[in-house]
């Protein structure tokens, strides 16, 4: 006679090696599958059983490539909200942690505990490019990668991000991370951030040992690189009904992986990766191979042979699903154990230090003017222009006039951006201008700015960005919003400037507040916090900015604010 700790019956089951449902009983074992049949037999005893009654059965769903903080939720917080949308395993990057605090901070957060399996990337970009363009309070290099190469919970290289290091600098120190991995870990997946690359460049980054991608995609995109032997993991702004139509007509579904990337708190509060797969398929992806690319495909990328399917002696991840349809979840089940009987054990959270780690400045409205030494009255100034969906920039140029010495912005319908250094080490700050940001009086400040997190502040009214900056400093981080003089909405981020410790629930309602009232400034962005955080990402195109200054980010060049002065 077998123990076993749970019988599903009238259930449909998906096969993963079929795609296709159809009905099966299924024998838990010790939080495995045992056996699936269409009768098991009588040989079996079991402590529970649950009739289905016709629901759908599908493996546990993985995501493959998320940042936790993305969040801006604690790794424990995440988890219970995630679970309940059916996700039991993740493999987190959590680069922004280790930008803030380095290996040390890292590790705090790894082992933070979790109702979902929780596997790491090594951070391969801290900082994203180099020391001398962005000011980080962590460092990342061969000594912390060789350590973090001993942990059985680091599974792959974290996105590989610095385009130069990569394609020619063979010296350079992100050149000598991937051939540490490939030394230690030769079969550890190199994972990759290749945006808008193709050709030559390409090549160069697969000859380096890079070979994923889950930056925004075209068609284009997905045949050259899949073709060339590279994974595709398709985020939210890369799934419409082009690029699906590529998957589905080319039949990359083995090449390809659904996955996240980054969800904001007020989205996780109505799903997570399923909510991925839901779009998907609206977009034209068949349900079957949904389910595939979001469970089996990133368990084989990640070499996770133990999950992504419901097979004999694979861990009893599972969802149940009303409607297949719908993707409508009835329940989860992790190692064969409901999510509502599972519990978080007692723990400490992160150390006091980590609630004191933004040092600045003191800075008035003055601080907050573009101002010349020369006499002159008009000026040509580099401005970066943001666009209504997605996060790429690109540079423009604008003839600005000069009034007493003032570059007057303003009139031109400009916002000013500047980023404060925040870990004590320079104090210095960069100012940039921005076209297509917000329009009404007012200003946003967060320090949940990629991937340095220094403080960041825009506005169209120096006054309220003082008030902006003065506020964000004094409660140690966050993301908010002033318009005249008044704060609209607020998240605080206390743990290191980027995450908080209140449930999902309530950080999802405040950071909800904050997206309206940026939009009530005129922010137009397809997702506002992402568009405004990555001004600061200096390795997504075309033109960012960091403490240290204005760059291209393909050449790393760093670009003047004001090129050339008009006539007095």
């Amino acid at each position: 006679m077998i123990k076993a700790d749970l019988k599903l019956i009238n259930g449909q089951i998906y096969n993963t090696f079929t795609q296709s449902f159809s009905k099966k009983e299924v024998a838990i074992v010790d939080g495995n599958f045992f056996q699936i049949a269409d009768e098991l037999p009588n040989d079996f005893y079991f402590e529970n059983i649950v009739d289905l009654n016709g629901a759908y059965v599908i493996p546990g769903l993985i995501d493959s490539h998320m940042h936790i903080e993305s969040s801006m939720a604690t790794p424990t917080n995440f988890s219970q909200a995630a679970i309940a949308f059916g996700t039991t395993t993740i493999i987190a990057d959590a680069h922004e942690i280790a930008n803030t605090n380095g290996l040390q901070g890292l590790k705090d957060f790894m082992n933070q505990p979790s109702l979902i399996d929780t596997f790491f990337a090594i951070p391969s970009s801290v900082p994203s490019t180099t020391p001398e363009l962005e000011t980080t309070g962590g460092h990342i290099g061969l000594k912390e990668v060789r350590e973090l190469l001993t942990d059985p919970r680091i599974i792959c290289l974290g996105e590989a991000m610095n385009f130069n290091g990569i394609t020619s600098e063979p010296d350079s120190l992100i050149r000598q991370i991937i051939a540490l991995c490939q030394q230690q870990r030769p079969r550890m997946p190199l994972e990759g951030h290749v945006p808008a690359i193709s050709g030559e460049d390409l090549a160069k980054f697969m000859y380096a040992g890079i070979s994923s991608d889950h930056t925004q995609q075209t068609p284009a995109s997905i045949q050259e690189k899949i073709e060339n032997g590279m994974f595709i993991q398709l985020q939210k702004k890369s799934i419409d009904q082009d690029n699906i139509a590529a998957i589905v007509a080319n039949r990359f579904f083995d090449y390809a992986a659904l996955v996240t990337d980054d969800t904001m708190a007020d989205d996780l509060r109505h799903g997570q990766l399923n909510m991925i797969i839901k779009l998907a398929v609206a977009c034209g992806l068949p349900i079957q191979w949904a389910i595939y690319m979001a469970t089996y495909t990133p368990a084989r990328r990640m070499h996770l042979a133990d999950r992504g399917m419901i097979a004999p002696g694979r861990i009893a991840d599972f969802v149940i699903l009303d409607d297949l349809d719908q993707f409508s979840i009835q329940n989860v089940y992790k190692r064969g154990v409901p999510v509502d009987q599972l519990a978080i054990p007692p723990h400490k959270g992160f150390d006091k230090s980590y609630y004191h780690s933004i040092h600045v400045p003191e800075r008035s409205a003055a601080d907050f003017q573009v101002r010349l030494s020369a006499n002159v009255n008009q000026v040509t100034a580099n401005v970066i222009q943001i666009s209504t969906k997605g996060t790429f920039t690109k540079a423009v140029k604008k003839r600005l006039p000069v009034h007493h010495g003032l570059v007057d912005w303003q009139s031109a319908g400009l916002a000013l951006l500047a980023v404060q250094e925040r870990y004590g080490k320079s104090g210095q700050m960069t100012l940039a201008l921005v076209a297509g940001a917000i329009k009404q009086p007012g200003a946003i400040a967060t320090t949940w700015a990629h991937d340095h997190h220094n403080l960041m502040v825009m506005g169209t009214d120096p006054e309220a960005m003082a008030i902006a900056y003065r506020q964000i400093a004094a409660q140690q981080g966050g993301y908010l919003v002033v318009k005249d003089d008044r704060v609209l909405a607020n998240v605080p981020l206390p743990i290191a400037g980027i995450i908080s410790d209140e449930p999902i629930a309530c950080l999802g309602e405040k950071l909800q507040a904050v997206r309206k009232a940026m939009q009530q400034l005129g922010y137009e962005n397809s997702n506002e916090i992402m568009s405004l955080s990555t001004l600061s990402l200096l390795v997504s195109p075309a033109i960012k900015v960091s403490d240290k200054g204005i760059f291209d980010v393909k050449s790393q060049r760093q670009i003047p604010l004001l090129e050339e002065t008009g006539e007095p």
